[in-house]
């Protein structure tokens, strides 16, 4: 539950602050008329992304047991692999998010005839960004955690505060600092995608594509049972499993210390510049 909070949070707030963005814009400048326009581009993203969200799930659902775990490990890799992109190109590009959004307002409705058709797209490809990653993290992480209501309630709640603040960032009603907050929900992002690349690297051990799925690190099935809620929080949190082997400690400790240290240095560099 936590961890799939954490990803609609942060994520659901990048998506909500890119709309706030463009409505505000229009509403400045005086082109309210386009704001039908935007919410037509913002409703299309959303559709893809719920789309891609039910396509991963029915393809699961249809596999074999070895087929599932493949395409389970696959998605888990290409996931992370997104994910620890987007949090550096965040990371760099949230300073001059609202200018660059500004001028591609200005751009979309200058150089098109159709001004309400290239607003649209320009929100739907805004935000169809976020929610595809979205999408495909979520459903790593739910294979991760395992069971379906903690993580459908953190996926809820967190995609209900990233609206509510999100809204009250656009009206004005609150201000705190939205930089400090993706710094620290990026890091909890990195700390949750090790576990599913942990995850991954588990079901190739499992399919004979990795070697060590005898040598395990921990089994503690007898007592902490891999349905329980609380191994289904640690498993979705940080990718503890209650039997784990040495590579996925390996990689699990090699993926946080070699994506954690330059996030958080590239961090004391800037505010030493």
């Amino acid at each position: 539950m936590l961890s799939t909070f954490i990803i609609a949070l942060r994520e659901g707030l990048e998506a909500a602050l890119i709309v706030g963005i463009l409505l505000a814009y229009l509403k400045k400048t005086n082109r309210s008329h386009l704001l039908r326009a935007v919410w037509i581009g913002v409703g299309l993203a959303i559709a893809l992304s719920m789309g891609l969200g039910a396509a991963l799930t029915f393809t699961s659902h249809e596999l074999s047991e070895s087929g599932e775990k493949t395409f389970a490990g696959i998605t888990s890799i290409i996931a992370v692999a997104l994910v620890t992109i987007m949090v550096f190109w965040m990371k760099s590009a949230a300073r001059g998010m609202r200018e660059n959004l500004h001028n591609k307002v200005d751009s979309s409705i200058a150089t098109s005839s159709m001004g309400a058709i290239a607003l649209a797209l320009t929100a739907f490809f805004a935000v169809a960004r976020e929610g595809l990653e979205t999408a495909l993290f979520l459903y790593t992480n739910f294979s991760t955690a395992g069971g379906s209501v903690g993580p459908a309630s953190g996926l809820i709640f967190g995609l209900a505060g990233a609206v509510l603040l999100g809204y009250l960032l656009y009206k004005r009603a609150v201000d705190f600092n939205i930089g400090q907050f993706f710094k620290l929900t990026g890091v909890a992002l990195i700390v949750v995608a090790a576990g599913v690349l942990s995850h991954g690297i588990g079901e190739f051990q499992e399919l004979g594509w990795l070697p060590g799925i005898s040598n395990t690190a921990w089994s503690i099935d007898s007592w902490l049972s891999p349905d329980s809620f609380v191994a289904g929080l640690l498993s979705g949190s940080v990718g503890f499993a209650t039997t784990t082997t040495w590579l996925q400690v390996g990689v699990w400790v090699f993926y946080l210390l070699s994506v954690l240290s330059p996030y958080l240095k590239s961090e004391r560099v800037q505010k030493a510049v």
